[in-house]
């Protein structure tokens, strides 16, 4: 009698030994991170830099999905916003809402990022931005929950202005005030953001502006601002816009005879040198471009050493799927690099440090991050403005670098302490738009 209820007790505890360890470790394989991720797949912006942004942040987000963060499985789902705000919009939510993601990550367009992070915030959800750059997003609107290590957009037109001045007496052989310049943009956020910092370093050179003026990305014709351009007769253009807009503004120009002594891109469609040559053959030579540094161009020897290894990996995993691609266009690695800051430095803190991946546990480790320069494959740090900050949620430490392209070649002209060579100004005598 003992015996037998010897027996049952230890069956019984084998049974609950045995169902205990099949909850922890069902518990185990349950503990994962949902991650939205948003771009535009299809529509005009796709080509214009926001797919190669998707292969990289799909690049980064794959390696992990092989390795788990902490003990925790990742798993992305994918969205197309279809170069649409309102799209954005509603895959976001319903990402959230219908597919229970605990967050969304990427988004190229600051049209998109605007109304996103809005909507986002209002669900207390949490969000990752890897690519747009509008200050709009953050300027004056408390988030909490909606961060961004990328570079801001008046940063971007700071940063060229502020070349050109440097470069002014040298390569133009004017003094700032007698330069004339040129501000035209794309009429969205993106666009108007940008021209705003072309203002303010315009004012601050003490530039010449002769003329400033937005125009609508999906016109169809641009020949009456190729017009007024040419009227106005600028040494310099700076030029905010996206593709095909960008071919069809330059085809315009080369059609009607204008001259210039400088064009000076602002990332976007200028970040995406295979289209620049596919709309504009040789003339793509010499233009400029103001992004976040390639991870390509980046100096690997003053990097955090964990880093080069992952740039190595990136790059071959893109040319796996983009081969024969004569620059690797920065906007792959603005995806990837951004993306890896979440994973490797924010996610892990939420889970070990704040318990798991909750809004409020990613929000609290996103305000821990304190990456100094050198520490992201872009070469830049990353520390977020807290609550209080008129740019809550935004790095402070990020910034852009202006790149120049020549022979196929993309390489880093300002500011002096990552530049590569030596920058082209003027335009070359002999050159389709050379006012020499």
């Amino acid at each position: 009698m003992r015996l037998r209820m010897a027996a049952r007790l230890v069956r019984g505890l084998v049974i609950a030994i045995s169902a205990t360890s099949l909850a922890v470790a069902a518990q185990a394989q349950d503990k994962k991170i949902k991650i939205g991720v948003v771009f535009d797949l299809t529509g005009p912006l796709a080509g214009g830099g926001s797919e190669l942004g998707y292969i990289g942040a799909k690049i980064i987000l794959d390696h992990f999905a092989k390795t788990g963060v902490e003990g925790y499985k990742i798993e992305a789902v994918y969205a197309d916003a279809q170069s649409k705000p309102d799209i954005a919009i509603n895959e976001s939510v319903r990402l959230l809402e219908q597919e229970k993601v605990d967050m969304v990550l990427g988004f190229f367009s600051s049209a998109q990022c605007v109304p996103v992070a809005a909507r986002v915030e209002q669900l207390k959800k949490f969000m990752w931005m890897t690519t747009c750059i509008s200050s709009a997003v953050f300027n004056e609107k408390g988030y909490k929950y909606v961060f961004r290590p990328q570079a801001s957009g008046d940063q971007f037109g700071m940063m060229t202005m502020d070349f050109i001045a440097q470069n002014a007496k040298a390569k133009f052989d004017k003094e700032p005030k007698d330069l004339r310049v040129a501000i035209i943009h794309e009429d969205g956020a993106y666009g108007v953001d940008v021209s705003k910092g072309n203002e303010a370093g315009a004012k601050k050179a003490g530039f010449n502006v002769v003329m400033k003026e937005g125009y609508s990305a999906t016109a169809p014709d641009l020949s009456a601002l190729v017009t007024k351009l040419k009227r106005a007769k600028p040494d310099v253009i700076f030029h905010t816009g996206y593709n095909p807009d960008i071919t069809l503004l330059l085809r315009q120009a080369r059609e009607q005879g204008l001259k210039f002594g400088a064009l000076m891109g602002h990332g976007a469609g200028y970040g995406v040198y295979e289209k620049l040559k596919e709309g504009m053959g040789a003339d793509a030579t010499y233009i400029f471009n103001a992004d976040p540094i390639s991870i390509w161009l980046a100096n690997q020897k003053t990097m955090d050493p964990k880093l080069p290894p992952v740039i190595k990996m990136v790059g071959e995993e893109f040319d796996k799927i983009r081969p024969g691609v004569a620059i690797r266009s920065a906007h792959v690695g603005i995806g990837a690099s951004n993306t890896y800051v979440f994973m490797a430095d924010v996610l892990p803190r939420a889970i070990k440090k704040y318990g798991g991946v909750d809004p409020e546990a990613l929000r609290k480790a996103a305000l821990d991050t304190d990456i100094p320069e050198g520490g992201t494959m872009l070469g830049f740090g990353v520390k977020f403005y807290g609550e209080g900050s008129p740019m809550a949620g935004q790095n402070e430490r990020s910034f852009p670098v202006v790149i120049q392209y020549i022979d196929d070649k993309s390489s880093v002209v300002w500011p002096k302490s990552q530049a590569q060579r030596e920058a082209v100004l003027p335009l070359p005598k002999g050159t389709t738009y050379s006012n020499q």
